[in-house]
């Protein structure tokens, strides 16, 4: 819209220098023929000034038309812009993939800006932080990354069959929320239990191994215990599809099967 109201103007002034141009030399063609020859001498010199003019006035038309195109075309642009914005904001996917970079160095979060510690300030807070994990690492429950949709294409035909992106991707989701109900009820004390939440904690301390030492997982127990979702075969199809993205791996043994998140 801003772009519209320059170029009229542009336009107009345009056309008005080429209606002076228009005038002055209708003008002086009538006075070359009336004046005596004295008179037309000067009147010469005073045409060639006004001839320099008048050159002046086409060169500055011809910049003002330059402009009023490149600024056409600069819409246009703008045009193409305002239309990729509204189709990226009708078009944002249900669930936004995050890839977790490695970390460099330690950062303080303030009021929106960073700030990278340096050695000594890590060294003095240090001691602080390590009992800020302690207490955090009880309630900490790891989850599972999004599928990404470079990675969903990557996944064979015959192994996506009708699934989605967005199915696949809100499988995911009720993985991580069976995920973090499971370690919410497992790192707590058992004092604070009630009796329901007691009988999955010892189910969930039966199921550890040796290969589970340190590692986050679930049954299919625990997927039909903390989500609505049905454990048949599409699902089964759907964990095929995460094992492929390396997002899980199974373990077995002891009559179950262990979906361990990578």
């Amino acid at each position: 819209m801003f772009i519209l109201f320059v170029t009229v103007p542009f336009f107009r002034k345009m056309s008005e220098l080429e209606n002076i141009s228009h005038h002055i030399g209708d003008r002086i063609s009538t006075l070359r023929r009336h004046l005596p020859q004295n008179m037309k001498r000067k009147l010469g010199q005073e045409c060639f000034a006004l001839e320099r003019l008048l050159e002046e006035f086409e060169k500055c038309v011809g910049q003002q038309k330059e402009q009023l195109r490149s600024l056409k075309e600069l819409e246009e642009l703008f045009k193409k812009d305002v239309e990729d914005v509204h189709h990226m904001k009708d078009n944002i996917p249900a669930h936004m993939p995050m890839k977790k970079g490695p970390v460099h160095g330690l950062m303080t979060m303030g009021s929106g800006n960073e700030h990278v510690m340096t050695k000594k300030e890590a060294a003095e807070v240090q001691p602080a932080q390590t009992d800020d994990v302690k207490k955090t690492n009880k309630s900490y429950a790891r989850e599972m990354e999004f599928i990404t949709m470079p990675e969903f294409e990557k996944i064979p035909q015959y192994m996506k069959g009708r699934v989605s992106y967005d199915q696949l991707n809100a499988a995911v989701q009720s993985i991580n929320t069976a995920v973090t109900a499971k370690y919410k009820i497992f790192h707590q004390s058992v004092r604070s239990l009630n009796n329901h939440s007691r009988k999955l904690y010892q189910r969930f301390k039966d199921q550890e191994m040796k290969d589970t030492k340190g590692q986050y997982f679930v049954v299919e127990d625990d997927i039909r215990e903390f989500t609505q979702v049905r454990v048949d075969k599409r699902f089964q199809g759907i964990l095929n599809m995460l094992r492929h993205c390396q997002r899980l791996r199974e373990l077995r043994g002891g009559g179950l099967t262990r979906f361990l998140l990578l």
